[in-house]
């Protein structure tokens, strides 16, 4: 590269320009203090004050004048303060080695502290504070020399003392529960029993049973019992709904009047009564839609089983029970029985329970399920398998009132179709039936996909559960579509389709 030429005019132009700025600049400040100095004179020789025409100049000029700016502050950084991991891992030691040193110790000494701790737990929040504005009033009243204000704490501090004397105390009783029965359908009776016996020497003053009860708690004043006395009060149980309500635990509540201090005596455990879903009876030839070919041979072969096919030659692993011995004496080798795999009918249910794919939102759910029961119930019935998967809930070959109760326990909530599908179909991989049941706004899609998860010869149902349509039987894209309103109108669906 060549050096820079001097006399080029735009190598030196920019620093004859700034010079130039500078120059005037500087010769302007220096005008305008000369200028205020002569002014400043001259008015010290006079002795008055500038003119209006003075002060309105050194206004104008001040106003031109630049700008100076003060030094630039420093920028301050704060560092970002980090637990070093070492630290951290110290602490975390520390705690181990204080819990590992605390523990024996507090383990030895529990005798001591425990009917302390178990006392204060009896308090409720409203003795708690009346203790808080007791000591608050004793407070005050010691540092005004209130008399009325010691008045108030002593009285707060003596009223929580007798209330937990109250508390304070064993009672010596035997309570149990009963529930009868223990499984009903719903809008059915459903009673209970709580028993007490008194098993002191002395006789029971009254005492209060608390049993909850589902939501709610029923709440029992039992009599004076003399020693060795019982005594027995019924309750009802709601069933109008399905569910599984809890019963119990059943408690003695000690205290006092005020609500000061409550001490709970925990005496039964809780005890589970499920309210089944309603069915409706079918009749065997009525099902007949949901069969297949209970008892009647397949074309899979089988080594055991009930079918009998032709003989064959004998194999290495082969049961000997099979080996067909005169025809093997005739032939001169061993030959064992071939038989055809039999199936038995295994129908799997899947519950659509998405509030918003019904009608009438959790109604229509209820009906849904009801619809599954009294489904999977007649297939038990025929002595065939069921497996129901209803939300979080999946029950496979079981008895009657199981699956009832899982049924039960099933809860009401948005589902993935497609995946409830797919579980159903890998707990039931030999399902012969397969059936959804749904609501009309399920895209009929869907339902056709969850379904094409199971084998192809497995017979596929949807049933669609619309107050507003009229009971129908479909064929649509190789499944069967029948259509009810309500739960009655099953067995005149099904009945249809076994006519067709």
């Amino acid at each position: 590269m060549s050096a820079p030429d001097p006399d080029d005019p735009t190598m030196t132009r920019p620093r004859r320009q700034v010079s130039e700025v500078d120059e005037s600049t500087t010769s302007r400040e220096a005008l305008g203090d000369s200028r205020r100095s002569r002014r400043s004179r001259a008015s010290a020789r006079s002795g008055s004050g500038p003119s209006k025409e003075q002060q309105r100049a050194e206004k104008m000029a001040r106003t031109h004048e630049p700008k100076r700016r003060g030094p630039s502050l420093p920028s301050i950084t704060i560092p970002k303060i980090t637990v070093p991991k070492e630290v951290g891992e110290s602490i975390t030691g520390v705690r181990r080695v204080a819990g590992a040193r605390l523990g024996p110790v507090a383990e030895k000494t529990r005798p001591g502290w425990e009917p302390v701790v178990s006392v204060l737990r009896w308090v409720s929040p409203l003795g708690w504070t009346i203790v808080a504005l007791g000591l608050l009033a004793w407070w005050a009243g010691a540092r005004w020399q209130w008399v009325e204000l010691m008045m108030i704490a002593a009285a707060c501090l003596v009223l929580v003392l007798a209330c937990v004397a109250l508390a304070i105390g064993r009672t010596k009783v035997r309570i149990e529960t009963h529930v009868d029965p223990r499984r009903v359908t719903v809008g059915d009776p459903a009673t209970g029993r709580v028993d007490i016996e008194n098993l002191a020497k002395v006789p029971l003053l009254p005492i209060v049973v608390e049993l909850p009860v589902g939501r709610s708690d029923a709440r029992f004043t039992m009599p004076s019992l003399r020693s060795g006395a019982v005594h027995e009060e019924l309750f009802v149980v709601p069933t109008e709904r399905r569910g599984v309500i809890p019963v119990g635990p059943a408690k003695t509540v000690q205290g006092d009047p005020f609500g000061l201090v409550r001490r709970e005596l925990r005496w039964t455990d809780r005890t589970e009564l499920f309210v089944h879903p309603r069915t409706v009876p079918l009749d065997s030839h009525q099902h007949g839609l949901l069969r297949d070919l209970e008892g009647q041979a397949t074309q899979d072969m089988s080594r055991s089983d009930l079918a009998f096919h032709a003989l064959r030659e004998y194999e290495p692993g082969d049961d000997l029970r099979h080996v067909h011995w005169r025809s093997s004496a005739k032939i001169g080798q061993l030959m064992v029985r071939q038989y055809l795999d039999t199936r038995r009918a295994h129908l799997a249910v899947i519950v659509d329970t998405t509030p918003d794919v019904y009608s009438d939102g959790d109604e229509g759910v209820e009906v849904a399920i009801e619809v599954a029961a009294s489904l999977i119930v007649r297939s038990i019935m025929d002595e065939q398998d069921g497996t129901v998967v209803c939300n979080d809930q999946v029950a496979s070959r079981t008895t009657a009132p199981l699956l009832l109760d899982t049924l039960a326990r099933a809860t009401v909530g948005r589902v993935d179709l497609f995946g409830r599908a797919s579980e159903a179909a890998m707990v039931a991989p030999d399902a012969s039936v397969a059936a959804i049941v749904t609501g009309p706004g399920r895209a009929f899609i869907e339902s056709q996909r969850a379904l094409s998860q199971f084998e192809t010869e497995v017979g596929k149902l949807v049933i669609v559960v619309d107050p507003a349509a009229q009971p129908a039987v479909q064929q649509i894209a190789g499944l069967t579509v029948l259509t009810i309103g309500r739960l009655v109108d099953l067995r005149r669906v099904l009945l249809s389709g076994v006519a067709a």
